[in-house]
């Protein structure tokens, strides 16, 4: 039976939260809709600090494994709100504290994602822009409908998609990255998959239940060994090779002292299915 947020932690930190994002959780899934369906859920303020509240609350709760990300139709992110953006314009400093505050926020939001000790699943069906974009380079895998569509469509209206770019070329090699930032045009779901913005491309409308299904596959695992793997997956990407493997030989070692490893390698010897304890 799916839960609220509530189930998770108590009411009082829902706020504007439960307006802009909704959150519920089913077993060790939770999954997080953005939910500004006529903004095409354009990420407002308020919405990145619901995000942004949400994913500490879920991270702190040890019985989720896996975190689903999707957008209320008809759209997964269409990136910042434009309009909220260009009221700013009216203050003094023609809204350079308000856009500093706004990148600085998002970027935090983006990065909370990598570091959330749980793999993140992007569920994307509809467009995915600019931000919206980078929302989905920052997931740790993404599944997309086959109407689904990416760009990073700034240079079209004189703001180049600086930001969005970070998580872009961690993802896209970089010719196929720089088409996407020079030109804005859309990429389809089928491109996105080739070019490894996404894991794969289902039926248009089911990209949330694929999303779900790939989750509950990932929370099968031991959630011990899925926050020490995601954790070494990001930091050995930014070592030199050799160091690298040091950094990952001496987490290979300490995973191996902890309980779940012994318990997976003991029930894989005796098969018979593994009972993980999360130590």
């Amino acid at each position: 039976m799916p839960m609220s947020i509530d189930d998770i932690e108590p009411r009082q930190a829902a706020g504007a939260e439960s307006e802009v994002l909704l959150v519920e959780r089913d077993g060790g899934i939770a999954t997080l809709t953005l939910n500004r369906p006529k903004a095409r859920n354009a990420l407002s303020e308020d919405l990145l600090d619901a995000l942004s509240h949400a994913l500490l609350r879920v991270e702190a709760h040890r019985d989720v494994s896996v975190v689903v990300l999707a957008g209320a139709p008809p759209a997964f992110c269409a990136g910042h709100d434009l309009r909220e953006m260009n009221e700013a314009r009216n203050s003094l400093d023609r809204g350079r504290a308000a856009f500093e505050r706004l990148f600085t926020k998002c970027s935090n939001v983006m990065q909370q994602i990598v570091h959330l000790r749980q793999p993140v699943i992007a569920a994307v069906d509809g467009i995915a822009t600019a931000a919206g974009c980078q929302l989905v380079a920052s997931c740790d895998m993404a599944v997309a409908g086959d109407q689904a569509r990416f760009a990073t469509p700034g240079v079209n209206i004189g703001l180049f998609c600086s930001t969005p770019m970070v998580a872009l070329t961690r993802n896209v090699p970089r010719k196929h990255a720089m088409e996407m930032l020079l030109t804005g045009e859309m990429v389809g779901a089928e491109k996105a998959e080739r070019l490894g913005l996404v894991n794969r491309v289902v039926p248009s409308g089911t990209a949330l239940a694929a999303a779900t299904d790939l989750a509950r596959q990932v929370a099968a695992k031991s959630p011990l060994v899925l926050r020490i793997g995601k954790e070494a997956f990001y930091e050995q990407l930014e070592m030199p090779l050799s160091e690298a493997y040091r950094h990952t030989a001496r987490v290979m070692t300490e995973n191996m002292l902890a309980r779940d490893a012994e318990e997976g390698i003991g029930a894989f010897i005796e098969k018979r299915e593994a009972r993980w304890t999360g130590e």
